[in-house]
Formats: structure tokens, C-alpha cells, sequence
């Protein structure tokens, strides 16, 4: 393992980040298996959860998922009566989704139930995390580019 001043190889930090994912995921998992939620589900609810309704394109980029996943999970959850579809009123040939009431008092559960199941850290050791992590996501976006 290298010393604090020995800059890391590649491969040490995706098995940091490899492994991170995977027990982060694990975690969150086990909270949604008591909500009846699956993790794909959940990052669409997660992202549903603002209230203005977001076209099929937004949502599979915020959830990683390709278009034909995608267009199967929001399936599920319309015939659960979690999520709606509606025309998009600023261009017709777009469909947004949106969060039922039901859906809205699902993801107020399930949100709960992440929360309490997630490490208690400090606040700003997660505002750290989340800015090294985006400014990461960031530098290898920009370099897949050149």
C-alpha cells in the first residue's frame, strides 16, 4: 500500500472507489429490501422527489440506466401507481414523469429508511467526499472528451 507521499496508481483508487460503491450499495439495499424498493428504483424516486416532473432522457442519465431498463422500471412503477406520465406542456412530444401521491408517500418512507440505515458522518466530511468525487467525475468526463 503506498505511503501518504506516494501519489496512488490508477488501480488503487478504482478499488477504493470499487469497493466504496459495493458497501454503500449493500447498505442501501438492505434498507430498500424492507421497503419493497430496489436500488434502480430508488435513484429514480430520489430523482422524481423534487416535484417537476423530469422526460425519460434526464432520468436515465441520473440513473444509470440504459433506455430500455429504464422505460421497463417506470413500467413497474406506473402499474405500482408510484409515478405518472404526462405530455410535456413545453414540448408535446415529450413525456415527463412525475410522483403519484402514493409515490410521494413511498419515497418519503423509503427515504427515510436510506437515512437511517446510512453512516452518520459529519456533515462536511460528506460535502468534502461529494466535492473530491464530482471534481473526479468531472476530470475523467473532460479527459474521455479530448
Amino acid at each position: 500500500m503506498p505511503t501518504s507521499s506516494t501519489p496512488r496508481r490508477p488501480h488503487d483508487l478504482m478499488r477504493l472507489l470499487t469497493r466504496a460503491e459495493r458497501l454503500a450499495a449493500r447498505r442501501l439495499q438492505s434498507a430498500l429490501d424492507e421497503e419493497g424498493c430496489s436500488l434502480d428504483a430508488w435513484r429514480v424516486l430520489a430523482l422524481l422527489s423534487d416535484g417537476t416532473g423530469h422526460h425519460m432522457t434526464a432520468i436515465a442519465e441520473a440513473a444509470f440506466l440504459p433506455a430500455p431498463t429504464l422505460t421497463k422500471l417506470v413500467d413497474q412503477l406506473v402499474d405500482q401507481n408510484l409515478v405518472h406520465r404526462r405530455v410535456d406542456p413545453l414540448d408535446r412530444r415529450r413525456i415527463l414523469v412525475h410522483l403519484t401521491p402514493r409515490g410521494q408517500d413511498h419515497w418519503r418512507r423509503v427515504d427515510r429508511a436510506v437515512r437511517a440505515a446510512w453512516p452518520a458522518g459529519g456533515e462536511s466530511e460528506e460535502e468534502l467526499l461529494g466535492a473530491l468525487l464530482d471534481r473526479l467525475a468531472q476530470t475523467l468526463d473532460a479527459s474521455t472528451r479530448v
